[in-house]
C-alpha cells in the first residue's frame, strides 16, 4: 500500500531538494510513497510520515511554525497520538527542543528536552557557522536504532549551523560529531528523529538514512 509523506512547508527549509531526495529513495526501495510539501494541518494529521526542515534562525522558524492555526496541533496528533515517524532536520530537529537560544529565548515543541545554543568550539580558528562535511559517530543508542543503526558509523554528513542541541537526556543523543567539541548530530526518542546535518546534501550517507527513515515501522 503507497504512503504519504509530507514536508511541512511553513516557509522555512531546503523543500524541493527535500522532496526530490526522498523520492529517489523511495524509488531505489522500490516503494510507492507520495512525497508531498504541505502546510496543510489535515495533510499532516493524515500523513504517514512528517518530514520537518529548518533553515535559518530559531526564532523565526518557531513563529513561523505557530503562525499556521492548526499545525503544531496537528503534528502532535500525527506524531504523539498515532505514532506517526517524524524526522527533523537541521533547525527542524532543534525546534524538538524545549527552547532556542538564539537572540533572546524562544519556545520550541518541547518533545526532546534540551536547549539550543550557540556554538562555541575550543578551537578559536574554527569559523562560525560551523559548515562542511563532518563525521557522525553513532552513541550506543544510535547503533541500536531502527534507522540509525542501518547507517555505517563515522560515516561523513554535511552539516550548515551556529547553534546546537544541547539535550537534557543522554539517551535521547544517538549520535555526535566534533567541532572544538562534541556536538549533537542525532537525536530521537519514541517515533520521533532528528539530524543536525541535511541528508538530502550528504550524498550516499544521507540517502542512506533517508531509505531507512522510509522503510521504519516503530
Amino acid at each position: 500500500m503507497a504512503e504519504t509523506l509530507v514536508l511541512i512547508d511553513y516557509g522555512s527549509g531546503n523543500l524541493r531538494s527535500a522532496a526530490k531526495a526522498f523520492e529517489r529513495a523511495a524509488g531505489d526501495l522500490g516503494l510507492e510513497t507520495q512525497v508531498k510539501i504541505s502546510g496543510d494541518p489535515d495533510a499532516i494529521a493524515g500523513a504517514d510520515r512528517i518530514v520537518l526542515p529548518g533553515v535559518g534562525a530559531y526564532g523565526q522558524c518557531t513563529t513561523a511554525l505557530h503562525a499556521i492555526p492548526g499545525l503544531v496541533e496537528a503534528l502532535q496528533e500525527a506524531t504523539h497520538e498515532k505514532g506517526r515517524p517524524f524526522l527533523g532536520i537541521c533547525v527542524g530537529m532543534q525546534l524538538l527542543a524545549t527552547r532556542g537560544l538564539e537572540h533572546g529565548a524562544h519556545k520550541g515543541l518541547d518533545w526532546i528536552g534540551g536547549d539550543v545554543v550557540r556554538l562555541e568550539p575550543d578551537d578559536a580558528s574554527l569559523k562560525i557557522p560551523h559548515m562542511g562535511w563532518n563525521t557522525v559517530t553513532l552513541t550506543d543508542g544510535g547503533r541500536s536504532h531502527p534507522v540509525f543503526g542501518k547507517l555505517p558509523d563515522n560515516g561523513f554528513a554535511y552539516f550548515v549551523h551556529s547553534y546546537h542541541y544541547r539535550a537534557a537526556e543522554e539517551a535521547h543523543v544517538l549520535g555526535r560529531t566534533e567541532y572544538g567539541g562534541q556536538v549533537v548530530a542525532l537525536v530521537g526518542r519514541d517515533t520521533i528523529i532528528g539530524t543536525q546535518f541535511h541528508p538530502e546534501k550528504s550524498q550516499a550517507y544521507g540517502l542512506g538514512l533517508l531509505s531507512a527513515f522510509l522503510e521504519w515501522r516503530p
